[in-house]
């Protein structure tokens, strides 16, 4: 099932009329950024990442045909420079988003992106009217254990299995 990240504009992060000004971003594959990567940038008006690309991509062809390259190398090259794309094309996305002071108020998992919207405003409303509902949440247990001192045991170890260790050593600290 897809994942969405829904963002807001900081100055309007919890103000109600700001809702259209939402964006959802779906995470995964995009088949169109991989097909036409430069195309897919300027119609989401990732403006740093198109300039970044330009210049990588036409860097690596020089680079590759000053190496003395053959052509069918160079295609398979871009070819996996076009998978990337379509990999990183989220990322880049959230990134140029989280550059313009946007800030990421939660994670949706939905079908679609209809789905996505109605659950996110459902939980998000239910939370701006004090409601708390735990349907969504999830738990994530507690903080891994830490050290109080550098070189010192956990502070928290973790507990022993009843019969004791298992494993090639039938105690902790015994001989091989």
């Amino acid at each position: 099932m897809p994942v969405y990240t829904v963002h807001a504009p900081s100055p309007h992060g919890t103000d109600l009329r700001a809702t259209e000004k939402f964006a959802f971003v779906r995470d995964g594959f995009h088949f169109w950024a991989m097909i036409f990567g430069p195309i897919w940038l300027l119609w989401h008006r990732l403006w740093l990442a198109l300039i970044g690309w330009v210049i990588f991509f036409a860097a690596f062809q020089a680079g590759l045909s000053s190496l003395g390259v053959g052509r069918t190398s160079i295609f398979f090259a871009d070819i996996i420079l076009a998978l990337l794309m379509g990999l990183e094309a989220t990322s880049l996305r959230r990134w140029t988003l989280s550059r313009g002071k946007w800030r990421q108020l939660d994670v949706v998992v939905a079908d679609d992106r209809d789905t996505a919207e109605r659950r996110f405003f459902e939980r998000w409303s239910q939370k701006q009217r004090g409601i708390v509902n735990d349907q969504w949440a999830v738990d994530r247990g507690g903080p891994p254990p830490t050290r109080n001192v550098p070189g010192e045991p956990f502070s928290n170890p973790p507990p022993l299995p009843s019969g004791g260790i298992i494993g090639l050593f039938p105690e902790p600290g015994g001989s091989r």
